[in-house]
């Protein structure tokens, strides 16, 4: 049974998914591909706020060539912990005009805001549009287009995650780790 306050949350009372460690490597292997990709074409790299800081800032040293840095916050959380209708915080603040851009988020959940981000990205004229995520989480409740990100680090099961980046009711981004409640 959950905690009854994310307040109250102790790691023996989670599961734990992925150390630091394993979620280092992964990383390491996600920013060579995206340098094969990515390394003479200067992007724009937007980071998705909340969940997607500190992912980012994990990533982003590991890419060894010239990138610029952007962000956006679009939610459907709000601090819960089921989605609901896309709400804009803020939008890119650079041209994406002709732009080779690169989209990190924290999760690949159900991939609402993810797609309508690149849409987004799309619609202002971006030259090419890359989407990565740290995490993508294993079920059938996908974007009913087909649509997923072209490079994911992890995978987890369908159980509610946190820690890394990702949120249990606004707190614990800070874990360490990648933790499931039970």
């Amino acid at each position: 049974m959950a905690p009854s306050s994310p307040a109250t949350l102790t790691p023996d009372q989670t599961d734990l998914i992925y150390t630091r460690k394993q979620i280092e490597a992964a990383l390491d292997e996600q920013a060579l591909r995206l340098t094969e990709i990515l390394a003479d074409r200067q992007p724009l790299v937007i980071t998705v706020l909340n969940g997607g800081l500190i992912y980012a800032g994990n990533l982003l040293p590991r890419l060894e060539f010239a990138l610029e840095m952007d962000y956006c916050h679009a939610t459907r959380y709000r601090g819960n912990t089921v989605g609901a209708e896309l709400h804009w915080q803020a939008t890119p603040h650079r041209d994406l005009d002709d732009r080779h851009v690169l989209l990190l988020d924290d999760i690949f959940d159900e991939g609402h805001t993810l797609e309508a981000i690149a849409h987004f990205c799309h619609q202002q004229g971006a030259r090419s549009l890359h989407t990565a995520v740290l995490i993508n989480k294993c079920h059938k409740r996908k974007p009913v287009s087909g649509f997923q990100p072209d490079f994911m680090a992890l995978e987890v099961p369908d159980r509610y995650v946190f820690g890394f980046g990702m949120d249990y009711q606004g707190l614990w981004r800070n874990a360490p780790g990648i933790y499931a409640l039970p």
